[in-house]
Formats: C-alpha cells, sequence, structure tokens
C-alpha cells in the first residue's frame, strides 16, 4: 500500500490525520534534523496501521515535508 504523507514535525503532540485513502497528515514530537523527525513519522504510522516498524518503508521525501511511505500489510 502506497501513502501519501504530510509531515509536521517539531509539534506539540503525536497525531496521524486521515485526509482520504492515500493522503495522512502526520504530527511528531521529533525535530527535522538528522532524520529524527522520519524515524518519528515511521514509529507513529507503525502504531497507526498496527505494523512492525521495519514494514514501512520512505520512498521519497527524505528531506521534504511531502513524503511517501510503502507499507506491508
Amino acid at each position: 500500500m502506497k501513502i501519501f504523507v504530510k509531515a509536521k514535525p517539531a509539534s506539540h503532540k503525536v497525531e496521524v490525520k486521515k485526509v482520504d485513502e492515500e493522503h495522512f497528515v502526520v504530527s511528531v514530537k521529533e525535530p527535522p534534523a538528522k532524520g529524527l523527525a522520519n524515524r518519528g513519522i515511521i514509529k507513529a504510522l507503525s502504531d497507526y496501521f498496527g505494523v512492525a516498524q521495519t514494514d514501512i518503508k520512505m520512498v521519497s521525501g527524505f528531506s521534504s515535508r511531502q513524503k511517501v511511505f510503502v507499507i506491508k500489510k
């Protein structure tokens, strides 16, 4: 399953909001430095979808707020 994520790093709370079937807005507490926010997003998506973090791969947007992930279900 491929999803598109708008990242909101350095937020006050961790939250995953579903916009539609493929688009999500993910807020994480981690700052956008040294990949911390990306790891936080993967953890938040893992909790939301109920899959292991290793089943979530970022395919684009490593240094952007617009990201694409592939999730194995």
